[in-house]
Formats: structure tokens, sequence, C-alpha cells
């Protein structure tokens, strides 16, 4: 087996033998000014470029002065650099999380999950961490307005409340639409609304609904709610067309149940195992032990499979679902 030495080049010139390169060659540093223009020295091209980045630096010094002024009476919970943390929550109509806001110099710069909360636990997805950028919105309302014109609190208060006086005056119709309201003290706010105006009604609208579940239990068993979901106590999950860990009623909330039966240790060998039937892929489904792709059509098909299954009336078990395409991830 012989032994042959590998010849390595740097670019063309090199392969070529090109006579530039090959008078340069020997030479470490190549004094590129002298060859382009033999009456300035690298010293005058250093001088020019120091030049250049002072003028810069100038140029950049030519913002509008700011004077910071001490406090007088310095806040006891104010130190200038040190930031403060406040409990808060994020509320966006059915969406709900209790967050800590950190606070430097007087601008929330951070949104965080609160670990004390015995709902979220600390957790929060992304929709929650970038509402603090709504706060540096500069085309965000900063007051009321009448047709586009700024207005003042106190004229739109007595405008609207003598349109109320007219129209409960005349038995008209007054209608409160908002998102879904969370909070019990607006709840009780709305309810005296109500009993001022007896002929005014509250409508609910959210653009992703959960109205249908509130109407099936209706159907089912004669109350209109949404069930509360604990799924850290569950072995096996299946679930049907519900991102509960992406988008379904609680997410940040059902990522921490979730979480707990799937983590292994040494003393719990035990982990729960998550049955997914979607049309398309999804975090939850992403996650599971086993997904399957259906056909919107299909979900009552599966549910009521499911049915059969737990009630002995059909099919022994998921795996023998003859009219699904299954795709096992695992």
């Amino acid at each position: 087996m012989s032994n042959t030495n590998k010849t390595y080049w740097k670019g063309l010139p090199q392969l070529k033998n090109d006579p530039a390169f090959v008078k340069n060659a020997n030479n470490e540093f190549v004094d590129l000014a002298m060859q382009d223009d033999p009456g300035h020295s690298r010293r005058d091209f250093l001088k020019m470029m120091g030049f250049s980045v002072a003028a810069a630096s100038l140029a950049a010094c030519e913002a509008p002065i700011r004077k910071a002024i001490p406090y007088i009476n310095k806040p006891l919970d104010a130190d200038p650099g040190i930031p403060n943390y406040y409990a808060s929550s994020y509320v966006n109509g059915g969406d709900y999380c209790s967050i800590v806001v950190k606070v430097r110099d007087g601008r929330p710069i951070k949104v965080e999950g609160n670990s004390l909360s015995k709902v979220t636990k600390g957790g929060t997805n992304a929709q929650v961490e970038a509402s603090v950028l709504s706060l540096y919105d500069n085309y965000r309302l900063r007051g009321p307005k009448i047709s586009n014109a700024n207005a003042e609190w106190a004229t739109i208060d007595s405008e609207v409340t003598a349109k109320l006086n007219e129209i409960a005056a005349k038995g008209g119709q007054i209608r409160i639409v908002s998102n879904t309201i969370l909070s019990p003290s607006t709840k009780v706010a709305i309810e005296k609304f109500k009993a001022k105006y007896p002929t005014a009604s509250h409508v609910q609208y959210d653009s992703i609904s959960n109205y249908g579940i509130l109407k099936a239990n209706k159907e089912s068993f004669g109350t209109a709610m949404i069930p509360s979901y604990d799924f850290s106590k569950a072995k096996v999950i299946v679930s049907v067309g519900a991102d509960f860990l992406g988008t379904w009623l609680s997410p940040i909330e059902f990522s921490k149940q979730f979480a707990v039966n799937r983590e292994v240790t040494d003393d719990k060998r035990d982990m729960s195992r998550l049955y997914q039937f979607e049309s398309n892929l999804s975090l939850t489904g992403a996650n599971s032990d086993y997904r399957s792709m259906i056909k919107p059509s299909q979900e009552g098909l599966v549910v009521a499979q499911i049915y059969n299954i737990l009630s002995g009336n059909g099919v022994k078990s998921i795996d023998k679902i003859a009219y699904l395409e299954k795709q096992p991830l695992n």
C-alpha cells in the first residue's frame, strides 16, 4: 500500500501558479494599498479608517438629549435597575392564566407563570408570554373616541347613560355583547346592569366557541355546563378531535396535569396512555402513544365504537376498529 501525499490549494491562483500569487507567496502580510497605489502607505490607510470610525461615532451621537431626573421622594420598592415582580392575571375572552410580571424601572418586560396558582401551576404558553408586547403597541387606543375623534370619559358616560334611559323609557331592547366572562366581579356588575334595565340581556360570543359542549351537556344531562377535567388522575386518555394540549378548553392547565403521569422514575414505573383520533396533526396528536387519522365525518362513528367497546356491545379492542385508517406512532 503506497503512501501518497495529498496536495491542498487555497484558490485558483495557487492552483494555476498565477504570477501575482507566486510573487507574494512568501509574504505573510501583503500591503495591498502599496500594490494599487504606491503613493500611499499602510499607515495612511489606517489613518483614513480611524477618521471614518470617529466620524461615524460622532454622527451616531446626534440623538436627542434625555435627562435622567432622580427621585425626590423615592418609592420604597423602586430601585433603578433592580426588577420588581407583580402577580396578575391574563384574561382574553375564555382564555385565562395566572401570571407574574417582571417590571424594571416601571416597564413590564417579561411575563412568567405563577407557580402558586392551583390551576395553571406556573404554566404559560406563547400567547400569554407575547401579551407583554401589547403594552408597547403604538396603534392601541389611548382613550375613548366618538366618530374617530378623541373624547373624554365623562362625555362618553353621559351620552351612553342618556341613550340607555331613552331606550328603557320606551321599553326597547338592550343587549350587552362581550367575550366569555370569567370574572365574578364583572358578572355581578352585569347582573346589576340588567336589574336596572330589565329589557337588557347579555350575549357572549367567542371566535372559537365551546357552545357545542354546553348544548350537548344540556341535552344529555339537563345542565348546560363545561366539565372540569383532571388528566393527572387518568391512566388511559382517549381524545377524539380535542387538542387539549394545544387549543382545546384550557391547554395550560391540561398540560401540567398531563405531565404528571408521563414521567417515569425508579419509584414510579407506570405511565398514562394517550389515544388520539383526529383529522389534522395537532400538538396532542404529536404527543400521543397511538394516533389514528380519521375524517371529520367519522368522529361520531369513533365515539359510538368506543362506547360499544366500553359497554361490551361491540368489538373488544380499539385495535380492531376496521373502518379506520390507523397510524401508530410508536
